[in-house]
């Protein structure tokens, strides 16, 4: 079974955009952009923005996989054996979906700050000639904490709790089953395509039951003060709107970005733990 995750539940710049789309500006050249599709997200950035602003926030972003991933590859094992019942030696779904829940709130409360400095990053459109925002990632925790005090950097936690412990869930959960089921029924060996097909179903059951939550809370961080009371105020607002497909813009990106980095991890995750595995047989094998 599967012992451990890292995932990057983060955006990339050109799913953010979509998902912002819609969403109430002060500025008026910035209402006037308009994305269309995955391509045309990426020409429209590119063209306003440059190349390089299809890397906006990836020191955050690197900066919040850091923290986020060193909770959860941690904790996700010894969260899972204290759910377990004693002489158990099956694992449920629920005690599987319990522990996922709890990692992924635990390392969004650690790691809160890191993505508001992220989305605040992929989400200024600097037009030519026009000031930056921020100088850099430090001067963004700064400038955030000293015009929204110290509660600035974890503004949004509570749906960013419940968008990444549903992710969590989706990912590890899914992958865990589609590879135990692949092995128990004989239909592919412990390899590298049993571990690409599980990471490619668990990044797409991950994409469908997070896109909701997953909008919500990217408009709700990036929003400006009093624009919204709170998470459920800004989920209201965008039915009475845009609708309910409003919930799923930036699907497509979302699950290309989340169905390959799946895939990268999980492989990567296998492979190195197959490489410590062996690594701890030789430490331990006498001269």
């Amino acid at each position: 079974g599967f012992q451990g995750e890292i995932k990057d539940d983060s955006h990339t710049t050109s799913d953010f955009s979509s998902q912002i789309q819609g969403e109430s500006r002060t500025c008026k050249a910035s209402r006037q952009v308009k994305y269309k599709g995955v391509l045309g997200t990426i020409s429209t950035m590119v063209k306003m923005e440059g190349p390089k602003s299809l890397y906006k926030g990836l020191v955050a972003g690197l900066q919040r996989q850091m923290s986020f991933a060193s909770v959860r590859i941690g904790l996700y094992d010894s969260v899972k054996e204290l759910y377990t019942p004693k002489g158990s030696e099956h694992t449920s779904i629920f005690t599987r979906l319990l522990a996922g829940c709890t990692t992924g709130a635990m390392a969004v409360t650690c790691a809160q700050p890191t993505d508001v400095v992220k989305v605040r990053f992929q989400a200024h459109i600097q037009l030519v000639g026009a000031p930056k925002r921020y100088n850099g990632t430090v001067d963004a925790y700064r400038t955030i904490a000293r015009e929204e005090g110290v509660r600035g950097l974890w503004k949004g936690t509570f749906p960013n709790i419940t968008r990444n412990a549903i992710v969590n869930c989706g990912e590890m959960v899914t992958y865990d089953l589609i590879k135990e089921t692949l092995l128990k029924y004989h239909l592919m060996t412990d390899n590298f395509p049993c571990h690409f097909v599980a990471a490619f179903g668990a990044g797409f059951c991950a994409t469908v039951v997070a896109s909701p939550v997953d909008v919500v809370k990217t408009r709700y961080m990036n929003s400006s003060a009093g624009q919204y009371k709170n998470a459920l105020s800004c989920m209201l607002t965008m039915v009475v709107k845009e609708g309910p497909n409003a919930f799923y813009k930036g699907f497509i990106p979302s699950f290309l970005r989340l169905g390959s980095w799946n895939v990268v991890m999980f492989v990567s995750y296998e492979q190195l733990k197959r490489l410590m595995v062996l690594a701890q047989v030789s430490w331990e094998a006498p001269f």
